[in-house]
C-alpha cells in the first residue's frame, strides 16, 4: 500500500495559514464586538455567525461568486499574482478561513468579555486609550482562552471539505487536502489508504483539541 502524504502536508499548511489570518483578523473583530455599541453591530455579529449555520456548499458558492475570474476581487487577484485564485491551494486557505474564523471570533469575544471590567476602567483613569487597554490589559488576561480558541480553529480548518472542494477542487499534488483525499480514496475503493489518512487526521485533531482543553483549564485556574 502506497500512501500519498501530500494531502496531509497541504492540509497542515492550509490550516496553519488560515488560523494565523483568522487570529489576526479575529482579534480585531472580537475587540470591535466586545463592550462596544455602534450602528450595525447586530448585523456584524450575525454575519460572523452565519458561516456556522449555512451549508458548506452554500458558502462555497458564495466564494465562487466573490472570487471567480469574472468577479472584481478575482480580477484584482489575477492581476496581482498572474493566476486565478479559484482551484489553487490559496483558495483552500480562504475556504478554511471561512470555515474556522467564526468559531475563533466567537470564542475570543467571550474570552475578552470574561475579563473583569474594573481592570480596563483603572487603566483608562490613568490615561490609557481603548486600543492600549486592549493590548496591555484585556488581551494578556484573555490570552490563554484565545490560544485555546486558536487551537480549535486549527482543528476545524483541517476538517473542511464542502467549501474546499468547491473553490479549490480536487487536483492531486496541487489542491487535494486530506479531507478531499479521504473522500477520493473511498470513492476509488482504496479503503486501506482512506483508513490510514483518517487515523492520521484524527490524531492531529485530537492533539489540537487536547491542547485547547489544557489551555482552557489553565485559564479557568488563573481566573479562580
Amino acid at each position: 500500500m502506497t500512501i500519498d502524504w501530500f494531502p496531509l502536508w497541504l492540509s497542515l499548511r492550509v490550516a496553519a495559514l488560515s488560523t494565523l489570518i483568522a487570529l489576526l483578523a479575529g482579534l480585531w473583530l472580537a475587540w470591535l464586538l466586545t463592550g462596544r455599541e455602534f450602528k450595525g453591530k447586530h448585523l456584524v455579529e450575525a454575519c460572523v455567525t452565519l458561516p456556522l449555520v449555512l451549508p458548506p456548499t452554500v458558502l462555497g458558492y458564495y466564494l465562487l461568486v466573490l472570487l471567480g475570474r469574472q468577479s472584481p476581487l478575482g480580477k484584482i487577484y489575477e492581476w496581482l499574482f498572474g493566476q486565478p485564485l479559484v482551484f489553487t491551494w490559496q483558495a483552500a486557505v480562504v475556504a478554511a478561513l471561512l470555515h474556522s474564523a467564526p468559531l475563533l471570533i466567537k470564542f475570543s469575544s467571550a474570552a475578552l468579555e470574561s475579563v473583569p471590567r474594573r481592570y480596563g476602567k483603572a487603566a483608562r483613569t490613568l490615561g490609557a486609550s481603548e486600543w492600549r487597554v486592549f493590548w496591555r490589559v484585556s488581551l494578556p488576561l484573555a490570552w490563554n482562552q484565545i490560544l485555546a480558541a486558536t487551537a480549535l480553529a486549527f482543528a476545524r480548518s483541517l476538517g473542511d471539505f464542502g467549501i474546499t472542494i468547491m473553490v479549490a477542487g480536487n487536483i492531486p499534488g496541487r489542491t487535494q487536502t486530506i479531507s478531499v483525499a479521504i473522500y477520493d480514496a473511498v470513492e476509488g475503493g482504496r479503503g486501506d489508504a482512506a483508513r490510514v489518512l483518517v487515523l492520521v487526521i484524527s490524531a492531529v485533531a485530537l492533539v489540537s483539541l487536547t491542547l485547547a482543553s489544557r489551555l482552557g483549564r489553565i485559564s479557568v485556574g488563573k481566573a479562580a
